[in-house]
């Protein structure tokens, strides 16, 4: 196998406990191992990330910008997943 023929991972890093992981790019590697260290060498050279997962491209799958309106749209006609309903009592905190 060459290099050519690697396969795609994309990259995503925790910067800190308690935050959500983030896309941080994508690169070629023969295997998930690899491509853990090389993430690891590329995204996180100044200690920016406590965690890191590597996800080949090809198990990806993702909506279409274009599609925006239709897909998103059957979540429109429920409202009760918007709290406006709701009155908040006064003693209640961190809601």
């Amino acid at each position: 196998m060459t290099t050519t023929d690697w396969p795609l991972w994309e990259v995503f890093v925790r910067s800190r406990r308690g935050l959500s992981h983030t896309h941080a790019g994508s690169l070629h590697a023969p295997d998930a191992d690899m491509a853990l260290r090389n993430a690891r060498d590329l995204y996180t050279r100044r200690g920016e990330g406590v965690s890191i997962w590597v996800v080949p491209s090809s198990a990806i799958t993702a909506s279409s910008p274009d599609e925006k309106d239709p897909f998103f749209e059957p979540s429109a006609d429920k409202p009760y997943r918007h709290p406006t309903f709701y009155e908040i009592p006064e003693g209640v905190k961190h809601l």
